[in-house]
């Protein structure tokens, strides 16, 4: 990488006339480059990093050394700072950094600073520390110049500094990092090489480490643990209480102590204390519910076989990678991923999936090449291996007796572990509103600070003395920054998240309902989610040479005829009987009850007929229909993978023929069979039932060699030259909440995506039948292929037509089309259907495409879980703000990345979600989008009480520091308690409206209408107060002496013609009272009982104030007493209140004042700031339009007569570089959609 842009690229960044636009069209490279050099220092080669390159949590890493002189400076500097110092550091990571360290090569580091190449740049800092191998030296007799580990290329012999045979190491996020001296980089521990061949796991680990080995490599890589501490709550509060807005509180209660405004200083802090206690309460709640999701994992009792040292029993903890298990026949859950390289498993792996369906897991094979073992086994590589914290259920030996597997990865580096980092570590969220209300405080800042230097130049030209005007300085601070902003916006979240509770929706990411309010754009998965979870079969096609047969109908009760076709529903699945019950996929449990067979047997205590001891037997029971075989065993697996989207089993017919069954995909099976045996009918065949949205599935047989052994076929040999049986035909029909949902969803403009692992054309028979896609919308089918044999690809567009037929012909994605398509194809509304290959054909070779394409993008079809993880984050490339709602089956990824995440399961696996719904179906998405919309807007209500009530008391108090005076400490205390405090809690308590408008509430503070309202209303109450305190200065009976207008009967003057003198002379000790102090203290008070009432909206997002029955009685009460503390001519309550008694006809002066101020407000905030018609108008006019990705792009392609391009076809010639997307699932493949 160049450690320094270009000397042209920085002259003109720098010699542009717009800066901030240049910047943004630079290139994300130079862009950092820029950064290191101007902020961080110019960075040498080697000084400088990147960090899990390519991957999702991929960091920049630099290198330093710490000074002496520095530290002590930075030292001296918390001392006299009395911790300020330190506390900023710990604010700002890197400028902790730049202030200890000087920049060095990272081989001379012994501290890193991290930066995230994300949007976010987070930074964080590492010490560098070294791992002895001393102690081993002795014990092992290890020399500098012998290789410690056998395999001279494993990075652990890279990373040991050599002659005192030690390691430098970083933990970063629960990952090890060793420096490898040979490439001089960090490097990832804890995992087997990725290089590693089939033949050289077997060969370098199939016997087991060496006792020296472990040891080594349970030192560097460190234990096997996944270690998830339950925070002690003494940590939680000290993280809490150090957060800038407590330490802002804590200044402004010392202030208030050192004034004597105790009891809203103590309000403060009962509200902190409050706040502090419900947020550590969720911390650690969800700290002790990650522990115990992970404490068993830590204890596992497992037997590891060694080189020398033969089979032991072990704690799991000491695991290390390259360890040999041998796996016994009991239930075991797995401690760490590893290999299967001898026997079979079935394995639960619900933990990751979300669904408990039992996986079959077959040996990795032994092959003569020095190809990876992933790359051999392609996408398809998973089926070897068994994941940390799946259930293995059942281990089946081969012929030596023992089931064998090779540890490949431990602790945080498992499928677990990395299920549990994305807890720990999540993305963080990229929503405007918090950058905004970082802004709208930096705004308070600014205007706090004129109000200091104001203050300041007042106070030190009267001769006031030092310590009185600092503390009037610093009062300005705490009245133009609320300290109880913070309080006031959780109530709002915390209150939407009691509601969401009692509708069934639990969050554990409260922050995420605000972003909820902005979803214009739900991904669904289809099985589970917006069909029924079962299937019901439906019947069966078979044929013969002649064709296809009769539909044979299951509900007729009819047994099925015997037959291979029989014999394959009987034999052709994965399932197990586990403990009295048969247990497996639904697809193939709804098969197997279909034949009235039974599964007799799967044990290790059978053998009869020559059926090996591990196989599992079907039998047929007294109901089916006479069969002249007594059983079938299954021999040998090859089980169903996404990739391949078929299964194949070998079996043995008992006193009968040895025979090969394939269930599959009906393109996949029909390829791999006979041309002469397929029906020439095929594709109008499968038609007829796809385009009704049933499930289908194909059935093909063989007849195999007895003499061959059953494991050393090969999967090609196997499945090949088949002979076709038919389709299995299966219901899956769509659940009855679905259809309304979506249409209320699209009603309000919410575009809604379906991403299965199903069948192109039942994807799209489910849209239509959904309202997905409507009658009158058309349907494009894109099909993108990769040439066999090079680099070129294609892409075709071709518009999907009902009742249609061609020829036979394209295996992956064939679905029915028109031969001639008219141009009215491109009028009105379209959607684009396309699969998971063409998805990543797209990807790679058409990538300027992808982004139209997405735009109308509807139907993804046969996509794998990584794949609809990518999906997702291609959508946020164009600006959607994206949910995703499934299953928990094959949805993990996808849910952690949308903004929200909705799982319908309560598995382990959806625990990353960050909503979760009791309730199965849909009806929970548009209720958390009312939710968060109601959220979202009583956030903005908030933020604009808030700003008004401190701009209120603020001109208030500038206003009263003209004459050298202030307001009394109980009148603060009544505004900031009894007003804004109550306001505060009660004004959240609107709850949603129950219907969804075609349009979002704002997503930013920083919008014309919210400031236009709040400066409007600002320079409102400004005015009034100004008009007040001049008007009452002109009064005839107003004195600058301590007066008051009252009569000795405590009746109030009405002549205003009354001379200054006639009032009654009082005395009085306050410093405050004064007429000015009156009428500016009932001004504000009542005007923030306005304001609040102005600013609480109701519909369209919230339901109407009038319905939030507490927060209409808390203003009615204020009101009520502030106009009895007016007009009440009470002499203690006035004292105690520093207010001067006033005519009767100034007091109604301030009530008309205040009329005017409200109607004035509430008429600008309804015809003006909240007429969306008229800002929409105003828009037009202007010429504004949205700058969002997807909105430019359908601008671009309405304007474009070319697209799309129907009944075309498209060439690349090599891979379009730049995107960077992976399409690999990180963790698993599931098989949830299997065909």
């Amino acid at each position: 990488m160049s450690s320094f842009p270009s000397a042209e690229e920085v002259r003109w960044l720098s010699g542009s006339a717009s800066w901030g636009s240049s910047w943004k069209h630079l290139p994300s490279k130079v862009r950092k480059e820029v950064w290191n050099h101007f902020f961080m220092g110019h960075f040498e080669k080697g000084q400088h990093a990147l960090l899990n390159e390519g991957e999702e949590n991929e960091m920049e890493i630099f290198g330093y050394r710490t000074q002496g002189c520095r530290k002590s400076l930075c030292l001296a500097g918390s001392i006299f700072s009395f911790g300020i110092l330190p506390l900023v550091f710990y604010w700002r990571p890197a400028w902790h950094v730049w202030a200890h360290c000087v920049p060095c090569s990272l081989q001379e580091a012994d501290t890193v600073l991290l930066r995230t190449t994300d949007e976010f740049q987070i930074y964080s800092w590492k010490k560098v520390i070294w791992i002895y191998l001393s102690a081993l030296n002795s014990a092992f007799g290890l020399t500098p110049d012998h290789p410690v580990i056998t395999d001279e290329e494993y990075i652990i012999n890279r990373a040991i500094r050599k002659p005192d045979l030690k390691v430098r190491c970083i933990k970063v996020q629960k990952i090890r990092y060793v420096w490898n001296y040979l490439e001089g980089q960090f490097q990832k521990i804890g995992s087997l090489e990725d290089w590693l061949s089939s033949a050289k796991i077997h060969q370098k680990f199939g016997s087991g480490l060496t006792r020296e080995e472990q040891e080594i490599r349970r030192l560097i890589c460190g234990p096997n643990t996944i270690d998830v501490e339950v925070t002690p709550i003494w940590k939680l509060l000290i993280k809490e209480v150090l957060n800038p807005f407590y330490i802002f509180q804590l200044f402004s209660v010392c202030l208030w102590f050192s004034e004597d405004y105790k009891e809203y200083a103590f309000a403060i802090i009962i509200m902190s204390i409050i706040s502090i206690s419900l947020t550590v309460y969720d911390l650690r709640e969800q700290s002790v519910k990650l522990h115990h999701l992970v404490e068993s994992h830590n204890s596992i009792t497992v037997s590891v076989c060694g080189r020398k040292a033969g089979v032991q029993e072990l704690e799991s903890h000491v695991l290390v990678p390259g360890d040999l298990l041998i796996l016994t026949g009991n239930k075991v859950l797995m401690p760490c991923d590893a290999v299967l390289i001898e026997g079979s498993c079935v394995v639960d792996e619900g933990m990751l999936t979300g669904e408990s369906i039992p996986v079959t897991k077959t040996p990795l094979p032994k092959m003569d090449s020095s190809v990876p073992w992933k790359t051999q086994s392609e996408a398809d590589y998973k089926r070897h291996v068994l994941f940390c914290g799946t259930e293995v259920i059942q281990a089946k030996a081969a012929c030596s007796g023992t089931v064998r597997a090779v540890v490949l990865q431990t602790g945080f580096n498992t499928a677990k572990g990395d299920l549990v980092r994305s807890i720990l570590y999540p993305k963080p969220m990229n929503f405007k509103l918090y950058r905004d209300a970082i802004r709208f405080l930096l705004c308070l800042v600014g205007t706090a600070t004129v109000g200091m230097i104001y203050t300041l130049c007042v106070y030190v030209l009267s001769g006031e003395p030092p310590e009185e005007v600092m503390r009037k300085a610093l009062d300005v601070i705490t009245i133009a920054v609320p300290p109880a902003l913070p309080a006031a916006l959780t109530t709002g979240i915390i209150y939407a998240q009691r509601r969401l509770k009692k509708s069934g929706i639990f969050c554990i990411s409260p922050q995420r309902i605000n972003v909820c309010g902005q979803l214009n754009l739900v991904c669904f998965d289809k099985t589970g989610t917006l069909t029924r979870d079962g299937l019901d079969l439906w019947g069966v096609v078979s044929c013969d040479r002649n064709g296809f047969q009769e539909v044979h109908s299951f509900a007729s009760g009819q047994p099925l005829p015997w037959g291979p076709l029989c014999a394959a529903m009987a034999s052709c699945h994965s399932l197990i009987l586990l403990d009295g019950t048969i247990q497996g996929d639904p697809l193939d449990l709804k098969m197997f009850e279909a034949t009235t067979w039974e599964m007799a047997f799967s044990g290790d205590d059978f053998s009869i007929k020559g059926v090996p001891a591990h196989a599992t037997v079907v039998k047929p029971c007294r109901t089916a229909s006479q069969v002249p075989v007594e059983g079938i065993a299954i021999l040998h697996q090859f089980p169903f993978s996404s990739a391949l989207q078929r299964m194949t089993v070998i079996v043995q017919e008992m006193g009968g023929d040895r025979l090969a069954f394939m269930k599959g995909a009906p393109e996949r099976v029909a390829s791999f069979c006979q041309p002469e045996t397929v029906p020439t009918s095929f594709v109008s065949e499968l038609q007829i039932y796809t385009t009704q949205g049933f499930r289908v599935i194909a059935l093909a047989y063989k007849k195999l060699e007895n003499d061959h052994h059953t494991t050393a076929l090969t999967r090609e040999t196997v499945e090949s030259d088949l002979i076709f049986l038919g389709l299995l035909i299966l219901e899956n029909r769509l659940k009855e909440e679905t259809k309304p949902v979506l249409e209320e969803l699209i009603s309000a403009q919410i575009r809604t995506v379906m991403i299965t692992g199903d069948n192109l054309q039942t994807a799209i028979t489910v849209a239509r039948k959904s309202g997905m896609v409507s009658e009158n919308q058309k349907v494009i089918l894109i099909e993108a292929n990769e040439t066999n044999g090079s680099s070129s690809a294609s892409i075709s567009w071709t518009l999907v037509e009902e009742k249609k037929h061609i020829t036979y012909g394209n295996q992956d994605n064939y679905i029915n089309i028109r031969d001639e398509v008219s141009d009215n194809g491109r009028e009105g509304s379209y959607h684009f259907a396309l699969t998971g290959k063409s998805f990543h054909v797209i990807s790679q070779h058409f990538s300027s495409l992808l982004p139209k394409i997405l735009i109308n993008g509807t139907i993804f079809a046969r996509m794998s879980p990584g794949q609809k993880s990518s999906l997702v984050e291609e959508f946020q490339k164009l600006d959607y703000f994206v949910g995703m709602c499934g299953d928990g089956a094959n949805d993990c990824g996808a849910l952690k990345m949308a903004h929200v995440g909705i799982s319908l399961s309560e598995q382990e696996a959806s625990v990353a979600s960050p909503f979760t719904s009791k309730t199965p179906n849909i009806e929970c998405v548009p209720h958390l989008i009312k939710e968060g919309r109601a959220a979202l807007v009583t956030s903005f209500c908030m933020f604009k009480y808030m700003a008004l009530y401190s701009m209120i008391q603020y001109v208030g108090v500038l206003l009263l520091y003209w004459e050298t005076n202030s307001l009394s400490n109980y009148q603060f205390l009544f505004q900031d308690l009894a007003i804004t405090t109550l306001i505060g809690v009660t004004m959240n308590l609107n709850g949603a409206y129950p219907k969804l408008v075609p349009f979002r509430p704002a997503g930013r503070l920083i919008s014309p209408p919210l400031l236009l309202s709040v400066i409007f209303n600002i320079l409102l109450s400004l005015a009034m107060h100004i008009a007040g305190f001049i008007l009452v200065q002109r009064q005839p009976w107003y004195s600058v002496e301590i007066h008051s207008a009252c009569t000795v009967q405590n009746e109030s003057i009405s002549d205003l013609t009354m001379s200054p003198a006639a009032p009654e002379k009082m005395e009085s000790n306050s410093a405050f009272t004064s007429f000015e102090n009156t009428t500016i203290w009932f001004l504000g008070t009542i005007n923030c009982i306005i304001v609040a009432l102005v600013f609480s909206k109701g519909k369209p997002f919230r339901q109407p104030t009038y319905t939030n029955y507490v927060f209409v009685l808390v203003l009615i009460i204020q009101l009520g007493v502030c106009l009895f503390i007016l007009f009440a001519d009470i002499p203690e309550l006035y004292r105690r209140l520093d207010l001067l008694c006033t005519p009767i006809l100034w007091r109604v002066s301030i009530v008309i004042m205040l009329s005017l101020n409200f109607i004035v407000s509430l008429v600008a905030e309804e015809a003006v700031i909240e007429n969306r018609a008229l800002w929409m108008m105003i828009k037009r006019c202007f010429g504004y339009q949205s700058k969002s990705q997807y909105r430019v792009w359908q601008r671009d392609l309405a304007g474009d007569p070319s697209w799309p391009p129907l009944n075309q076809t498209s060439h690349s010639d090599m891979p379009e570089c730049g995107r960077g997307v992976s399409y690999s699932n990180p963790v698993f493949e599931s098989n949830e959609e299997q065909l």
